[in-house]
Order: C-alpha cells, then structure tokens, then sequence
C-alpha cells in the first residue's frame, strides 16, 4: 500500500510544481504568500515548495523510509 501511496504522492507533487499557473487560475492567490514569500509571485513559490515536499514524502514512502526519517527528526521530541 505504502508504494502506491508513495506514487500517487510523487505524481500530484509533480503535478502541483509543472501546473502551478493552473491551480492558481483555478484558486487563486494566497495574500500571505505574498506578502511573507515576495509580490506578484509569492504564491506560486508557496505551492511549488508545497508541491517538492509532497514529493519528498512521496519518494519516503516508497521506499520505506518515511517512519526512520520521522524518528530521526523529530520523533524523538515525542518519545520518552
């Protein structure tokens, strides 16, 4: 399950960083984004950035390695 999961994950990163113009025609701006993240562009880079880290996580589950990343970040804060 994890694997498709992962390839799912991996696709809609990929898709969310090539159509980003899409998705914000579709949705919009995102005031914040561009007011923290830089005018007239601000958004696109919040869901390009949105969109690699679905990626990373993507590639994480597929080769299961997303729980040992988990505990070696910030897993430790919760574990006694």
């Amino acid at each position: 399950m994890n694997y498709f999961v992962g390839i799912v994950a991996v696709l809609a990163g990929i898709g969310m960083v090539v159509k980003t113009e899409w998705i914000i025609q579709n949705f919009g701006t995102s005031a914040w984004a561009e007011q923290h993240l830089g005018y007239n562009g601000g958004t696109r880079l919040m869901y390009k950035g949105i969109g690699l880290i679905i990626i990373f996580i993507g590639f994480l589950l597929v080769t299961n390695l997303f729980q040992g990343f988990l505990m070696g970040t910030i897993g430790k804060l919760f574990v006694h």
